[in-house]
């Protein structure tokens, strides 16, 4: 009898252990490209929810249940910072239980930290300047050296949470900042020649991206972020566009385009809308892919 409890003990034991070691870490991510990023670093050793969908814009995401079941399970919850998520994740957060992914805990992971932002406020942020972020321009991910930063401060925080596995993590990202070095150099090599190039954005997501491969961001259709345009502002727009000779008019997915449309049809600029997240467009397949198929669809424009 003895036997059999010792069998069935380490039977249940190895069952147990089996359990235990399979067992992955619950990554919750913000953006498709932050889970992206990390779904390459961890591997099968993490299991990611992403929140954001490709053609969703990431400040307006809407709040679902589902999403604090998501949060109350996570290990790990990995954001853009700089408050691109201010009007949505707080609310979320408030209503978790999960003190592993609260501010300040070890599981809380903040992609910008150690990002040197652009578009600082020189002044007081008020309502009057539209949907102005205070600590900086959240659209960093748009410039592959940035994304290498955020993919450092995702490994860090999922060693953090499973420091067993932090030589595979560290492997994971070797693996992410090769991949994106190489795409970051194929856009270079795409944009170079277009080096001062003036454009024109929906947004201002592009100024990253702008800053990175030389090119000029000479206005906006919105006057200002998140406002929608007046006819005279549309109208200053495209006298602009006409006397700089600007070819692109650069929008994301999720804005209107009746407007961009519009302009181009008066100036004979090309509006390029762009998948500006991780799995926008069939070729963008992960965060490296993005990178390089915006550049692909702005260098054609500019020819």
């Amino acid at each position: 009898m003895k036997r059999i409890l010792s069998v069935v003990v380490a039977v249940l034991g190895g069952l147990l252990f089996a359990q235990i070691s399979e067992a992955k870490l619950n990554v919750v991510a913000t953006t498709p490209d932050l889970a992206s990023m990390a779904q390459a670093i961890g591997g099968d050793r993490i299991a990611v929810t992403c929140i954001g969908k490709p053609a969703e814009d990431p400040h307006y995401i809407q709040a679902k249940p589902g999403y604090i079941v998501a949060l109350n399970r996570a290990d790990v919850l990995v954001l853009v910072g700089l408050e691109l998520e201010i009007g949505w994740l707080p609310a979320l957060l408030d209503q978790t239980r999960n003190s592993k992914i609260r501010l300040g805990a070890s599981g809380y992971v903040d992609a910008s930290v150690g990002i040197s932002p652009l578009e600082l406020p020189t002044e007081p942020v008020t309502r009057m300047m539209g949907d102005v972020h205070p600590y900086g321009n959240p659209h960093y991910l748009l410039d592959p050296e940035r994304g290498k930063t955020a993919a450092r401060n995702i490994a860090a925080g999922l060693k953090r949470a499973a420091p067993a596995e932090a030589a595979a993590f560290d492997e994971g990202l070797a693996k992410v900042l090769t991949q994106i070095d190489a795409a970051l150099a194929d856009a270079q090599k795409l944009l170079t020649p277009f080096r001062g190039a003036k454009i024109v954005t929906y947004h201002r997501s592009f100024p990253y991206f702008a800053d990175r491969y030389g090119l000029e961001v000479v206005n906006t259709i919105e006057p200002k972020p998140g406002i929608p345009p007046s006819p005279a502002h549309v109208t200053a727009v495209s006298d602009q566009i006409k006397q700089a000779g600007v070819k692109v008019i650069l929008q994301e997915q999720w804005h209107e385009r009746r407007t961009s449309d519009l302009i181009a049809k008066r100036t004979g600029a090309q509006v390029v809308v762009v998948p500006v997240q991780t799995g926008g467009d069939p070729a963008t397949k992960d965060y490296p892919a993005t990178i390089k198929l915006i550049a692909e669809k702005v260098a054609v424009a500019l020819k």
